[in-house]
């Protein structure tokens, strides 16, 4: 699921309201206060970074909050595997404007819904997750474990929301079907591929990619609920290559470097990755990656990029600018899929208006 609705509420309120450069140990603080359990900030300005933190990764325990702390990272996932993808587009063994159908013969249904499409969520494939039955398996039965075939045929047999191509509208499913296509022209498991491709080349030791295990190893955030009810436990299998990784801010900080500084991918491939389709106002969708418009207080605006993640306990942010010089990462533990679901806003929102506009303004 991803957590657009604060940040996307809070963007907008910048050009109408002048916001204070707050220092970013301020701003992280202020969540905390706010609500959340624990804010965990990675900042870089060049080869200069930093870290804030503020809260609890334990609100039993009292354990405090700090940077080496992992978390789910939900959708910040599908930028792993799209990068993985344009490998393989780079080897020529895929290819972006081809269709699904080519290597995948009926997983989709017959439409011509291409891998482009997949990439930048224009393929009209529904989402199971937007509906609250998909749900209850899981939330009665953390350790409950999905097949994404079988997610990926329960969106298929639905009728497109719009013709392939046509509109952006966010679906989890497109990047199942991606982690398919992995599989399929490689032979090898799609988990296998961005350990080999992404994770030891850029030495993420703290970054994991289970399949079914439904708890984070190692030195963790506990996640939570609105009502502060634990929900740490819970199998990622709903989300695969949608959105199942686990990792700490500065590896999250460091594959997002080198995915836009072009150590993952050459000049042609991150031009693909950046090439965009409309969101909204202030925000564009390119290939597993968003490009957003921050308004700062000066008037001047900053063009960002990256992900943003939203999932049972967790929420996180890692925006990148386009010079790849200036960096935040962002990772929060508090999350509620209930509340998600009916659409309503985070309680308590996530303002991020001061992180960016110290970080990036």
């Amino acid at each position: 699921m991803l957590a657009m609705v604060g940040v996307l509420a809070a963007l907008a309120t910048v050009s109408g309201t002048p916001v204070p450069d707050l220092p970013l140990r301020h701003a992280v603080h202020d969540m905390v206060v706010a609500g959340f359990p624990a804010a965990i900030a990675y900042t870089r300005s060049g080869i200069d970074s930093s870290h804030e933190v503020a809260g609890f990764a334990d609100l039993a325990t009292g354990e405090k909050a700090t940077p080496d702390h992992r978390f789910r990272i939900a959708s910040n996932t599908k930028a792993f595997t799209a990068a993985v993808v344009l490998q393989l587009v780079g080897e020529q063994r895929l290819t972006l404007d081809t269709p699904v159908e080519h290597w995948l013969p009926g997983v989709v249904g017959d439409r011509p819904i291409t891998v482009r499409q997949l990439l930048n969520h224009t393929s009209g494939l529904r989402d199971p997750t937007d509906n609250p039955e998909f749900w209850e398996p899981v939330l009665a039965d953390p350790a409950h474990v999905y097949r994404p075939r079988d997610i990926v045929a329960a969106a298929a047999a639905h009728p497109l929301t719009a013709p392939p191509g046509t509109r952006h509208s966010y679906s989890n499913t497109n990047y199942l079907v991606a982690g398919m296509l992995i599989e399929h022209v490689t032979g090898r498991s799609a988990v296998l591929q961005v350990y080999q491709r992404i994770l030891v080349p850029l030495h993420l030791v703290h970054t994991s990619f289970p399949l079914s295990d439904p708890r984070i190893h190692g030195r963790h955030l506990r996640g939570y609920d609105f009502a502060r009810k634990d929900v740490t436990i819970f199998s990622p299998s709903y989300d695969w290559t949608a959105g199942a990784m686990i990792s700490t801010v500065d590896d999250l900080a460091r594959f997002h470097r080198a995915l836009f500084d072009g150590t993952l991918l050459p000049p042609d491939l991150l031009r693909e990755l950046k090439t965009t389709v409309p969101v909204n106002s202030l925000t564009d969708y390119g290939l597993g990656v968003e490009r957003r418009t921050l308004p700062c207080p000066d008037g001047t605006t900053r063009s960002l990029w990256g992900n943003t993640g939203g999932g049972p306990g967790y929420h996180s942010y890692s925006l990148i600018t386009e010079d790849a010089n200036h960096q935040l990462v962002l990772a929060l533990n508090l999350y509620d899929i209930r509340a998600d679901l009916a659409n309503e806003l985070p309680i308590p929102p996530v303002n991020l208006l001061p992180a960016l506009t110290t970080t990036f303004c």
